[in-house]
């Protein structure tokens, strides 16, 4: 055999793996967890990062070929409970889900917003209200349990939760949940805490699709109080749980963040389990060190799932997105 015809051969092997242009599974149509850092914001958190606008965001999804994005508002940064108080706080909050709506309809083709809160503040209620009246806003709510100190484990935190879970659904706004307790404040978390917010949270918006962020964690998956969580709703998508009808899951900052590749074939078991018609693709805010979109679905793309269940995953398009 000749150089030339082993050479061929290899390349055609390579190509077989790889799969080629045409078979390769394509970029995701939309990126489900993105976020946009204003210069207030920026300069509340104090970390330095770079400030992120819509024009910059779509410039990375062009890259990527990625068609939409799904932007989440960091309003709720402005009431974390374990970091320095903020003066007019409710007026921040209303000004930075504002700047949100603002940047996300110099784009209305392709980017949707999401407005925020800290759901146990005071003013919490008022702010969806609120945003459910903004045009620009009103399609869904971000809620993140780490940054707003939920906990699960107290019942006036879930009694909240339930009156702001209630008056989404009747505005017809989607949730998308960072579960994950705060991790800074070591607060415990795991399958008894899935367990209440399937039973007593999540039954308080049957009416409109649910977004669990980070499949359940905080990024990466060596989390095990994750892992339990997922157990559970894995358990009730298994049992056909109605509750769980309008669940999904988004992965951003699963493939990519911390030790997760010893953990590759759980989470490709765990994606399975779920059903990836469920599983959404998310970056979790371009910009500075983060990875962009275009890096994100290369990382993503290493995960052990076989292009079919790629291609599901890239083309899923969740209700609020139609």
């Amino acid at each position: 055999m000749t150089a030339m015809k082993i050479g061929m051969l290899l390349v055609a092997s390579l190509a077989g793996l790889m799969g080629t242009p045409q078979t390769r599974p394509p970029a995701p149509v939309i990126d489900y967890h993105q976020h946009l850092f204003s210069p207030a914001a920026v300069a509340n958190s104090g970390t330095g990062r770079p400030t992120v606008s819509a024009k910059e965001l779509v410039t990375l999804l062009d890259a990527a070929g990625i068609r939409k994005a799904l932007v989440l508002s960091i309003a709720y940064q402005y009431g974390n409970p374990n970091r320095p108080a903020v003066e007019n706080e409710y007026e921040k909050v209303r000004t930075e889900n504002d700047w949100t709506g603002e940047q996300v309809a110099l784009y209305p083709d392709r980017l949707v917003g999401f407005c925020s809160v800290n759901p146990l503040k005071d003013y919490a209620l008022e702010e969806v209200a609120r945003c459910g009246k903004d045009e620009r806003l009103r399609r869904g709510l971000k809620l993140h349990f780490g940054n707003s100190d939920v906990d699960l484990s107290k019942p006036d935190h879930v009694a909240r939760l339930k009156q702001v879970f209630a008056l989404a659904n009747r505005q017809r706004m989607a949730i998308v949940v960072h579960m994950r307790a705060s991790v800074t404040m070591k607060r415990a978390y795991g399958a008894s805490r899935a367990r209440v917010f399937l039973d007593e949270v999540l039954s308080a918006a049957p009416d409109v699709p649910v977004q669990i962020a980070h499949l359940g964690g905080a990024g990466g998956y060596n989390d095990p109080g994750a892992d339990e969580v997922m157990g559970v709703f894995i358990d009730a998508i298994a049992k056909k749980d109605p509750r769980v009808r309008k669940l999904y899951f988004d992965v951003s900052g699963v493939a990519g963040l911390g030790d997760w590749r010893p953990r590759a074939a759980v989470i490709a078991a765990r994606l399975a389990a779920v059903g990836v018609e469920r599983i959404l693709y998310g970056t979790d805010g371009a910009g500075g060190p983060s990875p962009t979109p275009q890096q994100g679905w290369a990382t993503f793309r290493e995960l052990p799932l076989t292009d079919a269940e790629f291609r599901t995953i890239a083309a899923n398009v969740a209700p609020y997105m139609k």
